[in-house]
């Protein structure tokens, strides 16, 4: 045997040169080894847990008529999962009787309270196999207070002036929207562009007052959570105007967006703007780097994205102008993204003692870090592994390694899990699923390949018999490094049974099979090669002689690309019926089918080929490239490309023009009256001035004359110098049968 595969630390089973030793006592050679073990991973009923349903963040509103809180865990797993939670990163105590219980995989929260129960959950997964951790989900609880009791001072201001009514809304969570009410509800201020709410701080701006703003205003501001909505006022407040000041003021931008706003792919950016001013300020709206995308929402006082990208990344700018001047503010959008899989691992079946690299990878922005779980625990460097970030590399796998494997990617966005089994198999070799073939036939003087492709974990050291004797590699016999026999140049005295010994630690086995030597397919008459005319018909011949006792099949080729025989009205038949005669007959030939012919005579074992070139002879293909030039009034310079001669060479060529828009054809004088078939260029005689034309040329050989070419430009004679200028009625130019 020229090489085995083999473990680090393992000893190789070495073969002399020659040996007649019976093969049962070389198989006594014991070989280094432990007591068999398994792997539960090995069954493929036993797999790890995989997560069907997961916990979602939730937004508990305090006041909720709601009992209880319900975070969801499921997953499918053989044997069936077990399930424990995490609360801020420490495992929960579920006693029965408590508050918090334990439903299949959910974690069902009684009587939740923000004190209490707000925080981080995570649900862990566990079997036999190992443990997988769900992604973070958080419980939060909204709340919104009442406004204060305390009556709110009055505001005074000059009509005509601008004016700010703080809302100064309560404590709450999550954000509030806001709107105002004038003396009574449900009389709301409208959004115009004299008035705004601003729905970060909830304030009512007035871009100039006039005599209708007096009155009194309460701030209404709501809480919009997952399946509650709460609205509170706030107490009234007074404006009062003083003396009208009619006089004119140039913008004054009140309420303005920050600096910078970052958000997140995905999620919809509101900028506020709005100016105080008299005449009321025109609000606009321009992006710095570029242009507006169309799709933004500019409602005068706010920009809209509704779905915020990279490309909406830079500085934007709101212009508040009346006729007395102008004021700015900027500030940049800044997108972020949370961690996105680019790359995650998947379940892995490794043999024990090999080698191993995991890689998961991530985008984000910031860019997400990663880090690595096994069976829910944090992963690091250690014996036999390495931890490179998003890579896992295993050296020598035992199978201690088996488990649930985690790539956790993170930003302060957000958290992302990516899970996979690795099961490290310790597998005697096992040939049940992939044995040896039973019957081998094979052609005399060709050559077999057997594989040995037994189960095994590790890879199994093979050995290879022909009946008790031991095969070697020599220059016939080959065994390759993954286990496969080669036998070449085969003989009669090549047949008989071939056993294939497969060992490691774990145990041994053996295949065997039967070579059958056959007489080999031989070509008897073969193909000549052919030159015909177009539609001609031309049969190739092809006989060959066989084994017997094997079906014999012709495959015939056109340039290595099989050719249809059944194909309903094609060019294409088998000659004859008779199983050794393979003839094929091509009708009606065209130039497509010229090209190499190959015959193949296959059998289940070998096979036999001959080649045959048919050149097929036509008249010629069309010129190209057609160009008119020198344009006189009854003359012009035509000029062309040659085309295929299609194997006859051009005897001559024939120029044709035809009057537009819907003249036919015509073939016309030229100058040299004959076209010889190495020319390019001639002259047309006998035009009429003043007249749309286009012109073609088609090519003769001794076959024939060819397709025309492709009509050229439209051209236009020259006026005659002689009256009238106007061609006659009927007009016709000379023609040349």
């Amino acid at each position: 045997m020229s090489s085995l595969s083999r473990l680090p630390g393992t000893p190789t089973m070495r073969t002399p040169a020659r040996s007649t030793t019976p093969l049962l006592l070389m198989l006594t050679v014991a070989l280094c080894s432990s007591p068999a073990r398994g792997s539960i991973q090995g069954s493929p009923t036993t797999f790890g847990p995989v997560f069907e349903d997961q916990p979602l963040s939730m937004l508990f509103p305090e006041e909720s008529s709601e009992e209880k809180v319900t975070l969801a865990c499921r997953a499918r797993a053989s044997p069936p999962a077990t399930y424990r939670w995490k609360m801020n990163g420490t495992q929960m105590t579920l006693e029965p009787g408590s508050r918090q219980q334990l439903v299949g995989g959910n974690l069902v929260i009684r009587s939740p309270s923000k004190a209490q129960d707000a925080g981080v959950y995570q649900c862990l997964a566990s079997n036999p196999v190992g443990t997988v951790v769900s992604r973070e989900a958080v419980l939060r609880f909204g709340f919104l207070q009442e406004f204060s009791k305390e009556e709110r001072d009055p505001v005074k201001t000059h009509e005509g002036w601008g004016v700010m009514l703080p809302c100064n809304p309560p404590a709450h969570y999550p954000g509030l929207s806001y709107r105002w009410l004038l003396n009574e509800f449900p009389n709301f201020i409208p959004t115009d562009g004299r008035h705004f709410v601003s729905q970060t701080t909830g304030n009512l701006y007035i871009a100039r007052t006039n005599a209708s703003d007096l009155g009194n205003y309460s701030c209404l501001a709501t809480s919009h959570m997952d399946f509650s909505t709460k609205s509170v006022f706030s107490k009234f407040a007074q404006l009062n105007l003083a003396a009208e000041d009619t006089r004119l003021f140039a913008p004054t931008i009140k309420a303005r967006f920050p600096a910078e706003t970052y958000a997140l792919v995905g999620q919809q950016v509101t900028l506020e703007c709005f100016a105080f001013g008299n005449p009321v300020p025109r609000i606009k709206w321009r992006k710095v780097e570029g242009s507006l995308s169309p799709q933004w929402t500019t409602a005068e006082s706010t920009l809209q994205i509704p779905s915020v990208s990279f490309e909406d990344e830079g500085t934007y700018e709101c212009e508040a102008e009346n006729s007395r001047g102008r004021d700015t503010v900027q500030g940049r959008i800044i997108v972020q993204a949370q961690p996105e899989w680019l790359k995650v691992i998947s379940d892995t079946e490794a043999d024990i003692g090999s080698n191993l690299r995991w890689g998961c990878a991530a985008a984000g922005k910031p860019r997400p870090t990663v880090r690595w779980l096994r069976n829910g625990e944090p992963l690091a460097s250690q014996a036999r592994l390495e931890v490179l970030a998003g890579d896992l590399r295993f050296s020598r796998l035992n199978l201690e390694d088996s488990g649930m494997y985690q790539c956790v990617a993170e930003n302060k966005h957000g958290t992302i899990y990516a899970s996979a089994e690795l099961a490290v198999q310790a597998l005697a070799p096992d040939f049940r699923l992939n044995p040896v073939r039973r019957l081998i036939p094979a052609a005399r003087g060709g050559e077999v390949t057997i594989t040995c492709q037994p189960r095994a974990a590790p890879k199994a050291m093979v050995l290879w018999s022909k009946g008790t004797e031991i095969l070697v590699t020599s220059s016939r016999v080959t065994v390759t490094p993954d286990g496969t026999l080669i036998i070449r140049n085969i003989s009669r005295a090549d047949e008989g049974k071939y056993t294939c010994f497969a060992e490691n630690f774990m145990g041994k086995a053996n295949s065997t099979g039967i070579l059958s030597v056959r007489d080999a397919t031989k070509i008897t008459l073969a193909p000549s090669s052919a030159d015909i005319n177009l539609g001609d018909n031309l049969t190739l011949q092809c006989h060959a002689s066989h084994d017997p006792t094997m079906d014999l099949t012709f495959i015939w080729t056109l340039d290595d690309f099989p050719i249809d025989l059944d194909k309903p009205g094609g060019h294409y038949r088998r000659a004859n019926a008779k199983e050794t005669i393979g003839d094929l007959t091509i009708l009606n030939a065209q130039l497509r089918h010229s090209g190499m012919y190959t015959c193949m005579a296959q059998t289940v074992v070998d096979s036999a080929s001959k080649e045959a070139t048919v050149l097929i002879r036509g008249p010629p293909g069309p010129p190209g490239g057609v160009v008119v030039r020198d344009i006189g009034d009854t003359t012009v310079q035509l000029s062309w490309s040659r085309g295929f001669d299609n194997h006859s060479p051009i005897a001559k060529y024939t120029l044709q023009a035809r009057t537009l828009p819907a003249g036919k054809w015509k073939q016309v004088r030229t100058s040299p009256a004959n076209i010889e078939g190495n020319a390019e260029t001639a002259q047309v005689l006998g035009l009429t001035p003043w007249m749309d034309y286009q012109f073609r040329v088609l090519a003769s050989n001794i076959l024939g004359t060819g397709e025309p070419s492709g009509p050229s430009s439209k051209i236009r004679t020259k006026e005659s110098g002689k009256s009238p200028l106007v061609s006659p009625r009927g007009s016709k130019y000379s023609a040349q049968a």
